[in-house]
């Protein structure tokens, strides 16, 4: 017996439900069918389904007839929800396309069409509704042709020399046959539909079971069961949880077969298939094993996604349709939006097509949707899982961006002991292509790890675009150069160069706005066409040119999504309700508007820190920023020898002029410290040291200057005896850190057990550390250790690289020698002190010095 997973697919009121309960019912898996509008239906069986009478959720039956087991997946029909039917396309086989007689061929229908044919899917046709009246046969199928395709056949007609003819125009083996046999046989029939050459159309009426019997001997008869591999393969196509609150996750086996207590990649470990079970509506069946061509639930993954591929199929499909809306969650004020977010997320997971987004800075939850209806799905599924009530904001459209023309991105990131470049191509694409990743690069000039590691950072985040810091899209990005470093090279080098090489391939480039559009069907009464074209164009919307049919006037077309908004109940209002307008989503386009909205969004590219276009460099042991604009004259990759020639890339990297760079960034305060500022400090110590022996080269043979006597007075007080209120900064932010080293070194778990088998080796771990830090903070890092026990020692400072090391003099503490120093700078400098010791931070607090722990020092210097 063969095995085929067939979909249900169809626009909304199309009688697609009730076509599902009569198949089952014939097939004698139910014994009567039930009605949609009396909440009665065998698939649409969740509560919410039956409150709203529509299909709200994909769900699964299983059926046998003839030679053929089917595997029915009934997906839903509102265009708000088709995201939902699209993951199910991933596992079809063959697709049953339901079409209402009454609405013909709708914009929803087209869509539908469009995507089964980007997957490569089958179709079977059945024109429902064909008992109303002025239901015409011939008409229809000339429409479909028109606007579906012409190879669509009328398999529900005699199969005449007309039919063969028609049906073998699209495969010249095909008309051989015909012109040979004066006919076709089954197999090149069922070859045809399954190369889809030939879509077979059926007519009946769900609701009075006429037609469904003869579709039903067609699914056996004209369809053939996939050649699958002994390889185990799988896909996985939807997410839910049972009454139990039990995780599930939906598969098509595509290989070989799976067997319970078996274990499957899950994230980064494996897990245990713990049970299988077949479902068929509410119902469900545990089974020890299936096969390739079976559709089943597994439990026990728990990091499983839709769309992901298992086995042979390892990697993921992204979906075509795109939430163009996003909404504000509004929560109420008791309620923890940490908590509802994480609540949001269980959602998500469920349901791919919600796209949850969390603003860190305003503890606020956002969701990008397809429509209105899949937020009051949303809203009642929270209420129901979680008992928690949310509304939305009126929405904002959602916006993306490309580009014009090629470009070549650079990004750069090196500062101390880090190392990595790369160089991109950007090409624009046809709109609707997506993003394209892709490396030419010999692997003499960097290695196949590294490509393969940029080619992942590129598509592991979404990028945003510099008009109004929007996704980009339509592009091909190819990697075309880079460079690491065998000594100082790591993974997370290429993430941060990679991310800059795209930021700054779109600042230099010429960036194009683009806004999502509806396809709309418009259907007026005949008065009131010109109303209608009048509000179309002030909507900048392309439609065509009106068709009159019994005393209607039918028009189609696209619209922006910003201004049909709202649009349908205003034609509901100027047309007492006789008038209707079917709008489904149809990609993205130019902006009309792109000032407007660009200036409407205020968004500085520049301000965006997350989202860097400049690069890091280094010299003489510091990382340096360079700007954007000054990247490809400080970039190691030679542009030249990559040979790219198309001008307008060349035009760009010669015709960027930008001001003198300034390789040292000015802080917060508006104060940058230079070189001899820093010396005047070291030259003005009391006191010098003679060369002491010490593994490090000493480069300064300074101590910092402090004057005699300067230990802190009164350590909460200023001038005057007035309270004095210390700053408050980031130690990150600050002209100079203090570290005081044995301190930090005995408050870290890794240092302090290093440092008990060996000093010297926990000093050099911290003072690495240290120079990172610098280097990315370019901060005067100054690190503090204890010497008042070696008899005779004066106040030594080294340089270690690009940061000082301070060891104190005779009877003089690590503690005291941070207070001197804060006493003497703390109120002119932004001066930062790491230290755990509860009295010292006391004192350096009362000299304006900003503090921070041990402990929590470690975090931050972890981060950054």
């Amino acid at each position: 017996m063969k095995n085929i997973t067939l979909g249900i697919i169809a626009h909304v009121d199309s009688g697609k439900t009730t076509l599902s309960e009569v198949i089952l019912y014939r097939t004698g898996i139910i014994r009567s069918f039930g009605r949609v509008d009396k909440g009665e239906s065998f698939l649409d069986n969740d509560s919410l389904e039956r409150k709203r009478g529509i299909t709200i959720y994909s769900k699964q039956a299983v059926f046998s007839y003839g030679d053929t087991k089917v595997n029915l997946l009934d997906t839903p029909g509102h265009a708000d929800l088709s995201a939902e039917m699209e993951r199910t396309l991933q596992v079809l086989d063959y697709a049953l396309l339901i079409i209402s007689a009454g609405d013909g061929i709708t914009g929803q229908s087209e869509n539908l069409w469009r995507l089964l044919e980007k997957y490569g899917i089958p179709v079977l046709i059945f024109f429902n509704k064909m008992d109303m009246p002025d239901s015409d046969r011939e008409s229809l199928l000339d429409e479909a042709r028109r606007r579906l395709s012409d190879r669509i056949a009328d398999f529900g007609a005699e199969r005449t020399d007309e039919f063969y003819d028609h049906a073998a125009m699209g495969d010249e083996d095909s008309m051989e046959e015909y012109l040979s046999e004066g006919k076709l046989s089954d197999d090149t029939i069922k070859d045809l539909i399954a190369d889809r050459k030939v879509f077979p159309a059926f007519f009946g009426s769900a609701l009075k079971d006429e037609g469904v019997g003869e579709l039903i001997n067609a699914i056996d008869e004209l369809t053939l069961e996939r050649d699958y591999p002994e390889e185990f393969g799988a896909r996985v196509f939807k997410i839910f949880r049972d009454d139990s609150g039990r995780r599930l996750t939906m598969m098509k086996i595509t290989g070989g077969s799976l067997k319970a207590r078996s274990t499957l990649p899950d994230g980064e470990t494996l897990s245990k298939i713990n049970q299988i079970r077949i479902y068929s509506g509410d119902r469900f069946e545990t089974v020890p094993e299936v096969f390739a061509g079976d559709v089943c639930a597994v439990e026990g993954l728990n990091e499983s996604h839709a769309g992901q591929g298992f086995g042979y199929e390892s990697g993921s499909v992204l979906p075509v349709l795109m939430p163009v809306m996003r909404y504000r969650a509004v929560i109420g004020a008791d309620k923890d939006p940490v908590i509802c977010c994480r609540q949001f997320r269980i959602i998500e997971e469920e349901n791919p097509e919600l796209y949850v987004d969390w603003d860190e800075e305003t503890k606020e939850i956002y969701v990008r949707v397809m429509g209105e209806v899949q937020l009051e799905v949303l809203s009642e599924v929270l209420k129901r899982r979680f008992d928690l009530d949310v509304t939305f904001d009126t929405g904002e459209v959602i916006y993306r961006e490309t580009i014009e023309a090629p470009v070549i991105g650079a990004g750069h990131f090196e500062p101390l002991r880090h190392y990595a470049e790369v160089i991109l191509l950007m090409e624009p694409l046809e709109a609707g292509s997506g993003l394209e990743f892709a490396a030419d690069v010999d692997t003499d000039l960097l290695a196949l790890n590294w490509q393969r590691l940029i080619l992942t950072h590129l598509a592991e985040k979404e990028h945003r675009g510099v008009l109004t810091g929007s996704v980009i899209t339509d592009m091909r990005i190819t990697v075309i150069g880079g460079r690491a470093d065998k000594k100082h090279t790591e993974g997370g080098d290429f993430r941060k160069a990679t991310y800059r090489a795209v930021r700054q391939g779109l600042m230099m480039a010429k960036n194009v706005l683009l806004e999502p559009y509806f396809s709309f069907k418009l259907r007026v009464p005949a008065a009131n066409v010109g109303r209608a074209m009048t509000d179309l164009d002030r909507m900048n919307a392309v439609f065509s040119v009106p068709e009159n049919s019994s005393g209607y006037a039918l028009i189609s077309g696209r619209v922006p999504v910003r201004e049909a908004a709202g649009y349908p109940m205003e034609l509901a209002a100027y047309t007492k309700g006789l008038g209707s307008m079917t709008m489904v989503p149809d990609g993205y386009g130019r902006c009309r508007d792109s000032e407007g909205v660009i200036a409407s969004k205020g968004y500085d590219p520049l301000a965006d820190t997350a989202n860097t276009p400049d690069s890091v460099f280094c010299a003489r042991g510091s990382g340096y920023i360079v700007p954007y604009d000054r990247v490809y004259e400080y970039i190691h990759t030679d542009l030249d020898a990559l040979r790219i020639e198309k001008k307008d890339i060349e035009d760009v990297i010669s015709g960027a002029e930008v001001p003198v760079l300034d390789t040292r960034r000015t802080r917060s305060s508006g104060y940058s410290l230079g070189t001899e500022e820093i010396d005047s400090i070291i030259s003005g110590t009391t006191g010098r040291n003679a060369a002491a022996a010490h593994k490090w080269k000493s480069k300064r043979k300074k101590t910092f200057g402090l004057q005699a006597g300067g230990a802190a007075n009164s350590a909460m007080h200023g001038k005057g005896g007035k309270t004095f209120v210390p700053s408050v900064f980031q130690p990150e932010d600050a002209d100079y850190l203090l570290v005081d080293g044995y301190n930090v070194i005995f408050a870290w778990d890794d240092l302090k057990e290093l440092a008990l088998d060996n000093m010297d080796a926990a000093r050099i771990s911290l003072l690495e550390k240290l120079c990172n830090w610098q280097a990315v903070t370019e901060s005067e890092v100054i690190a503090v250790f204890d010497a008042y026990r070696v008899k005779g020692h004066d106040t030594e400072v080294l340089d270690y690289l690009n940061i000082h090391v301070v060891f104190t003099k005779e009877a003089e503490t690590a503690d005291q020698y941070i207070e001197k120093f804060a006493h003497a700078h703390g109120k002119k400098h932004k001066v930062a002190v790491v230290t755990s010791d509860g009295l010292e931070q006391i004192i350096i607090r009362g000299e304006g010095c900003s503090l921070v722990s041990s402990r929590d020092f470690r975090k931050k210097i972890e981060l950054i």
